[in-house]
């Protein structure tokens, strides 16, 4: 065949199989429908509509054309699983089976046409080209999305982890409780410095009695905080502070003559509404 012939017949095979979208549609809907939650087949119409459009234009366009295509649809895909809390199997199982319902298509069209095995060959390589590039699209956007949502609702945890209540008008409580490592003590800095002044809080008492051990390195950014409070003219008091931490801190040959202490939370709130009574 010639290569104008080659073209016609690509762009034949294309309109056959847009010809045939809505039966290959019914194909995957009468097979999954007791599987799907009934809310999603909306969804699942159209993902499928998009997904057979882009496999028959493909085949007459081109990989490069119908690559960047995959890469955008492969978003919009992605978004519509994790709203929904659906598997990334069920997209690449999609993708796939489409694969061989639309490669049967090729195949009968090619043997109409006595299509040279080279050229069939060629057709079919390009073909599952396009179907390899959607899979790898799906995985690496789910996986973005994934971990993305993963990291917010960490970040979420991790302030809530650090809560500041505001006591009195100017005085305020940052109970911690659990293990600190390095990632909650800087947000321990970022949470007393930013919740310190937008509560106008001229006092804080950070109460360790419910951490059980700190390294060097925590307890050196627990007393940058306090240090940091000061430049904001915020007084930070340290209390519940268990032996490990005190030998931890002491470690680190800090003078803490300049720092608020007191052995509980009880005494130092006692100590300061007293103060201000």
């Amino acid at each position: 065949m010639s290569e104008q012939v080659i073209m016609d017949f690509h762009k034949m095979i294309s309109h056959k199989i847009l010809s045939e979208k809505q039966n290959l549609i019914n194909q995957k809907t009468q097979l999954l429908s007791h599987q799907t939650p009934e809310n999603l087949h909306g969804h699942l119409q159209k993902w499928r509509e998009n997904i057979i459009n882009i496999y028959a234009k493909s085949i007459e366009s081109g990989l490069e054309a119908t690559f960047s295509v995959l890469k955008e649809w492969g978003e919009i895909t992605v978004d519509t699983l994790v709203d929904n809390n659906l598997p990334l199997e069920i997209a690449i199982d999609e993708v796939r089976d489409y694969r061989n319902l639309i490669g049967h298509i090729i195949k009968d069209e090619a043997m109409k046409s006595d299509l040279s095995i080279e050229q069939f060959y060629k057709l079919i390589s390009d073909f599952d080209s396009v179907v390899d590039r959607a899979v790898h699209y799906l995985s690496i956007s789910y996986t973005r999305k994934f971990y993305t949502r993963i990291r917010v609702a960490e970040a979420a945890a991790l302030e809530l982890s650090i809560p500041v209540i505001k006591i009195s008008d100017t005085i305020g409580v940052l109970p911690l409780i659990g293990d600190i490592d390095t990632q909650r003590a800087q947000e321990l800095m970022n949470q007393a410095l930013l919740k310190g002044s937008e509560l106008s809080l001229e006092h804080i008492i950070i109460d360790l009695s419910g951490v059980p051990i700190v390294d060097t390195m925590v307890a050196d950014n627990i007393i940058k905080v306090v240090s940091a409070l000061s430049l904001l003219g915020i007084k930070a008091t340290l209390s519940g502070i268990r032996p490990e931490i005190a030998q931890t801190i002491i470690q680190l040959g800090i003078n803490v003559s300049d720092i608020s202490i007191s052995s509980n939370l009880q005494l130092a709130l006692q100590s300061l509404l007293k103060g201000k009574g």
